[in-house]
């Protein structure tokens, strides 16, 4: 049976919007002491509507400081919505693909020293997408309970891929344990199938599993049909422990871009290295 995933997981966790601010209310101001009436002028209505419109100016024009200062800041290198051939290198052994390897820049956990830079090769028109706050890892850095996504790229006519970065205690006591401490293929994707499907894992949809080493680096590698799967009806997965951390990178499509990107998603999945 896979294990189930907590329903606090940053993965799976909703986003609530903000309780309405509460009102406000200023007390009135003292009234001035009525002049005599040797000393009575002529009175005037006092300019409210002038002070209030003056007032109102005022915060329009902060808050629209704020909004263009915000607008010509850059984007995070992790969410950089163009195509990556834009920005990435070619690929050196892999004609036809740009090669991705992440730096401290990119990612909170990269920044707090709980990833290993990872690499992969990409098609040059697929794009980078934004990870949300929450799926980040970015509150909860450096000691994250639960696993969180590091980057994610997609292509609408060929699928998607993500980094899933797990603690290494949720798998294992043992500390900088290498893959194969934590298990076999089959039961580590029993824990982490779900961060694979996005939703539930059912072991029969595991088709194939594999295993190898680049580098003495032991990596599991992973062939799922998952049809009620929130990631796709196919998926593809490549795991491996470093440091405390496990790394799992998934690649997903449906039905219609599995057909015209197999063998596209397969060689990105295949140069995926921790």
């Amino acid at each position: 049976m896979a294990s189930s995933v907590s329903s606090s997981s940053p993965l799976f966790a909703s986003l609530r919007p903000p309780a309405p601010a509460g009102s406000r209310c200023c007390a009135a101001p003292p009234q001035a002491a009525a002049p005599s009436a040797e000393n009575a002028v002529p009175s005037r209505p006092a300019p409210l509507v002038a002070v209030a419109s003056h007032r109102r100016e005022l915060v329009l024009g902060a808050a629209l400081g704020a909004l263009l200062s915000v607008s010509r800041a850059p984007l995070p290198a992790q969410a950089r919505e163009v195509v990556v051939g834009s920005y990435l290198p070619p690929a050196p052994s892999n004609p036809g693909f740009v090669f991705f390897r992440a730096t401290p820049k990119d990612t909170p956990a990269l920044r707090a020293g709980n990833v290993e830079p990872y690499e992969f090769v990409l098609p040059p028109t697929w794009k980078q997408t934004r990870v949300a706050n929450i799926l980040s890892g970015n509150y909860c850095q450096p000691k994250c309970a639960e696993p969180w996504v590091e980057v994610k790229f997609e292509d609408e006519k060929q699928g998607k891929v993500q980094v899933v970065a797990s603690p290494l205690i949720r798998l294992t006591n043992k500390p900088n344990a290498t893959i194969e401490d934590i298990g076999s293929p089959e039961r580590l994707i029993a824990s982490l199938g779900p961060f694979v499907t996005g939703n539930t894992f059912d072991p029969d949809e595991l088709v194939d599993t594999s295993v190898e080493k680049i580098d003495g680096q032991t990596y599991y590698s992973y062939v799922l049909e998952t049809p009620l799967a929130l990631t796709g009806s196919h998926n593809l997965a490549k795991a491996t422990a470093k440091g405390n951390t496990v790394v799992l990178f998934v690649a997903s499509a449906s039905d219609k871009q599995w057909s015209s990107s197999e063998k596209v998603l397969k060689a990105i999945v295949d140069s995926f290295q921790v």
